[in-house]
């Protein structure tokens, strides 16, 4: 895809764009200027160009889908260990790459240990590990781990790259996107491939009235984030079938506008993402007491209060407790709702949950359609007895235990 178009008949080859270009994406080749990957389409070439030599064309290219395949995930290390969301999409790329003989390959990035974390990747069914270890890769720079990764995708031409949609993974994801001219959809629930290797990244959209397809039929590679605990992680293989491939580091790489001064992690406690059991409370939640009522109910399971978004916006929810596509995606062995109505936003948020029970009066609520044990009736008629009964029967097992 060529955004930047040379007129060789006007071009003096002064090189006044290759001085003026601010990402070094601009060099003398054999054939005249040429463009890197490094080029952000910016236009500053254009403005500078003495003869107007240079034409820009914001329009991408069609690609040759047969120079690109196999799927790379990127791994994310956070504080010494690979996050939990590189397991899951490992998974999901074995699972889109298996018909199609797809190589599934991981590329870590980071500081000293980064070769023994690849080490460990080798047990999860994929075929190879870039990994890229240097000191100045400690902490993440935007812009020193945009260039590394994109060495990778260059060296390995994916069809597709998996980011997970963390914190670091939004500010990498866009980045590469426009490095390579090409799509990203951000925070998809679903994926699936066709047959001419166009991936289908499905995601809520328009406020999540409608689940959208989306694909990047003309370009390559095709870019996607996913979200912690929406997709499986495969199972740890006892035999390690990977091969870890050591890439140079160039110094280039590593250069940063960025500098860290130091580095301090965050104090987190245990969040909604780790819980087994939660209890969420909806819009038929009206007061104080059924939040009363909901968080006797997360007591007695042993579980923890969430809540939906307009719980939140009526202030009777904490926004760190907020599952949907606006808040948390939890996977808990039981989800327990409480006048929710289940529109695709929340349930975009909890649908791979173990067990999910629903209540609400509205016999058409679409949380009905996903959740396996439904409740049609008032929340406030519904969960008291419920209560009752549970602590009734903890009580018993509590005392034949005792008796044991």
């Amino acid at each position: 895809m060529n955004f930047i178009h040379f007129d060789v008949d006007k071009c003096s080859l002064c090189h006044v764009c290759i001085e003026k270009c601010p990402f070094d994406a601009l060099h003398m080749g054999e054939k005249g200027i040429e463009v890197g990957e490094a080029c952000r389409m910016c236009g500053i070439c254009v403005k500078a160009c003495p003869e107007g030599a240079i034409r820009f064309e914001q329009k991408a290219g069609q690609a040759d889908k047969s120079q690109w395949s196999g799927i790379l995930v990127f791994a994310e290390q956070e504080q010494g260990e690979i996050h939990p969301v590189t397991l899951e999409l490992i998974g999901e790329a074995r699972r889109l790459g298996g018909p199609k003989g797809y190589e599934v390959n991981v590329a870590l990035i980071g500081g000293e240990g980064t070769a023994e974390r690849a080490e460990m990747l080798k047990r999860y069914g994929v075929d190879k590990i870039y990994a890229y270890e240097h000191e100045a890769l400690g902490s993440f720079k935007a812009d020193s781990y945009t260039k590394v990764m994109a060495d990778c995708i260059t060296r390995m031409q994916p069809s597709v790259v998996l980011v997970g949609a963390t914190a670091l993974g939004r500010s990498l994801a866009p980045r590469l996107a426009t490095r390579f001219h090409t799509g990203l959809t951000a925070d998809c629930t679903k994926l699936e491939m066709r047959e001419n290797t166009d991936l289908v990244q499905i995601r809520p959209a328009f406020g999540g009235n409608v689940m959208a397809q989306i694909l990047s039929t003309e370009s390559r590679p095709q870019f996607a984030t996913v979200r912690h605990k929406v997709m499986d992680a495969p199972e740890r293989s006892a035999v390690a079938t990977g091969e870890v491939v050591f890439c140079e580091v160039a110094e280039e790489m590593v250069s940063s506008a960025i500098k860290v001064r130091s580095v301090h992690a965050a104090e987190r406690s245990c969040g909604i993402e780790e819980e087994d059991v939660l209890v969420v409370a909806g819009r038929g939640v009206k007061d104080e007491k059924g939040m009363e009522l909901v968080k006797a109910l997360a007591d007695v399971l042993g579980g923890q209060v969430c809540c939906t978004r307009a719980l939140v916006e009526e202030g009777y929810g904490d926004p760190t407790r907020q599952i949907g596509l606006s808040g948390r995606t939890v996977k808990p062995k039981l989800i327990v709702t409480c006048g929710v109505s289940g529109s695709i936003q929340f349930a975009s948020g909890m649908k791979n949950s173990e067990c999910i029970v629903a209540i609400d009066a509205d016999p058409e609520a679409l949380i009905f359609n996903i959740a396996h044990y439904c409740i049609n009736d008032d929340l406030y008629e519904v969960i008291p007895p419920l209560v009752e009964r549970l602590k009734q029967k903890k009580e018993v097992c509590s005392h034949a235990f005792s008796l044991s």
